[in-house]
């Protein structure tokens, strides 16, 4: 009996052992299946959040594009406008790289040596100002080039240089356009290149006349910021001031201008040169 009762006892030991072994087994498994279930949820979770995330980036996608193709269009519209109504002898108009140019010679503009603007060069920049106001977003940058011929003795008490003459050029049309024509200040800037952005020989009365323009450059927001460098473009107030200084840039315009105008001449100037201002040079 004592033995009996010995192995009952061993073999109850042994039972309650085996099942609290299993109840700690089955607790493990438990403990992880619950840790699998909360990964599970986690995973559930930023899967929800990572298509969430891919469809507002396909739908900000599809957004660009169609922004993207509605400045395309705007810009191609701009470009249409431009030619139909400026487009002549002496008016040029390009595409390039985004940018929108209309070169115009200088003999529209100004007479010779001088900043002041012609009755007809008044005409063609109302007609740029009228167009310009279906675009509001767009900024413009006037820029001032002249050929290599120096200034003439009586007038380097206003324009010591081609730097200063180009420079109120560009600064007389950019106050035309603000003061006279109604386009908002904030959209225009003026830049004098001188004589250093040829876009034709300046050996040549023909090449000299082509470089003696004025380019009108219409940018939208996103090349306003690859194109401007601070310190190279004034920028016009409501009221500016009456002396302009010479202005130098390193921007992209002598690309734009090429398009409209004739490939650019990188030969220095002819130092045998014996021309003279006249009657039709700056």
């Amino acid at each position: 009996m004592i033995a009996g009762a010995l192995t009952l006892t061993l073999l109850v030991a042994a039972l309650g052992f085996s099942y609290y072994a299993k109840y700690r087994e089955l607790e493990q498994v438990n403990a992880e299946l619950a840790r699998v279930r909360a990964t599970l949820a986690q995973s559930q979770g930023e899967a929800i959040d990572l298509n969430q995330k891919l469809t507002e980036s396909q739908n900000r996608i599809e957004n660009l594009q169609k922004e993207e193709e509605t400045a395309v269009h705007s810009q191609k519209d701009l470009e249409s406008e431009m030619r139909a109504s400026l487009e002549s002898k002496d008016v040029a108009i390009s595409q390039l790289q985004g940018k929108l140019t209309v070169n115009i010679l200088d003999r529209i503009l100004f007479d010779s040596g001088e900043a002041d603007l012609k009755p007809d060069g008044a005409d063609v920049l109302r007609k740029v100002a009228t167009i310009l106001a279906s675009h509001p977003t767009l900024k413009i940058h006037v820029v001032g080039h002249t050929d290599d011929v120096p200034i003439r003795p009586a007038a380097r008490k206003r324009f010591p240089s081609n730097w200063e003459l180009s420079t109120a050029r560009a600064t007389s049309a950019v106050r035309f356009l603000t003061e006279q024509a109604g386009v908002d200040p904030r959209r225009l800037g003026a830049v004098g290149y001188g004589q250093f952005r040829p876009i034709a020989d300046n050996a040549t009365a023909e090449g000299r006349s082509r470089n003696r323009r004025i380019a009108i450059t219409i940018l939208s927001d996103e090349m306003v910021g690859a194109d401007t460098v601070p310190t190279a473009v004034v920028s016009v107030p409501a009221t500016p001031p009456p002396a302009p200084g010479a202005t130098t840039n390193t921007s992209g315009e002598r690309g734009a201008s090429q398009s409209a105008l004739g490939p650019a001449t990188n030969a220095p100037p002819d130092a045998s040169a014996t021309e003279t201002n006249g009657p039709g040079t700056k």
